[in-house]
């Protein structure tokens, strides 16, 4: 089954490098209010969303986020924070005598608004021809980030996104291959793959690698990703960012 809208989500990929040519106001509005039609806990919309237009901050971002040049160049920069402070302030405003200090729940709901909301935006892009790329490395450096972006107790970067029109050559750049439904869809009830599947499932992914290895490609990825000294970053952080709802 296909249609216009399923054919633009299997075809999106992430963009990193942009042309000169600039996002519009109301391509940038177009994108936004996108966002804000996104599904929400509760109609609460947990997020808020920095529109980063300073340069000196959008260079700042660059050197925190792992030193990606492309973050500073792109035409839109867009932060997407798990706000958990919102809705508390305004109980007080309106006269709850202390309302509880927000928990980990509370975050991960949170989390997870600011992250549907920005996927509405990355499609609505998409529909423009505007290129897009998540950083999830916005979640390092919580001592610095927080400074850099005058980030309150409760409030958690969830990902920043960054926009603008693609080259010719990452529009012609072969999109990754995805996982077989085999490989992440479980019925009722979760299963581990065997290893012998999971060989399965990453040599099928792998197609497109010429010679692909399994053991020598895990053992490669998890030392660039997992393993990386950026993902300890991130786990550090995270956990700082995590005081606040413990």
């Amino acid at each position: 089954m296909e249609n216009e809208i399923l054919k633009a989500l299997s075809a999106r990929k992430s963009v990193r490098v942009f042309t000169d040519r600039p996002v519009t106001a109301e391509e940038r509005a177009a994108i936004l209010k996108a966002a804000f039609q996104a599904p929400t806990a509760g109609n609460q919309q947990l997020y808020t969303i920095l529109d980063i237009t300073d340069q000196a901050l959008k260079e700042r971002l660059t050197d925190l986020c792992d030193h990606q040049p492309f973050i500073a160049k792109a035409p839109l920069c867009l932060v997407f924070l798990a706000d958990c402070r919102r809705w508390p302030r305004a109980y007080r405003a309106a006269g709850v005598e202390n309302p509880r200090k927000p928990g980990p729940g509370d975050l991960l709901l949170a989390m997870a608004d600011a992250c549907i909301a920005a996927q509405n935006a990355v499609t609505a892009a998409e529909s423009l021809g505007i290129g897009s790329c998540y950083i999830g490395d916005v979640l390092e450096n919580a001592e610095q980030m927080r400074q850099a972006l005058a980030l309150p107790a409760h409030v958690v970067p969830a990902c920043m996104l960054v926009f603008g029109y693609p080259t010719e050559q990452q529009q012609n750049r072969p999109k990754p291959v995805r996982f077989r439904e085999e490989a992440v869809v479980c019925e009722n009830t979760y299963r581990d793959r065997t290893e012998a599947e999971l060989r399965e499932d990453f040599t099928l992914r792998g197609a497109g690698v010429p010679e692909f290895d399994f053991d020598r490609y895990l053992q490669a990825f998890c030392n660039r990703k997992y393993d990386s000294d950026f993902s300890r970053e991130m786990s550090r952080s995270a956990a700082v960012y995590l005081k606040d709802f413990t």
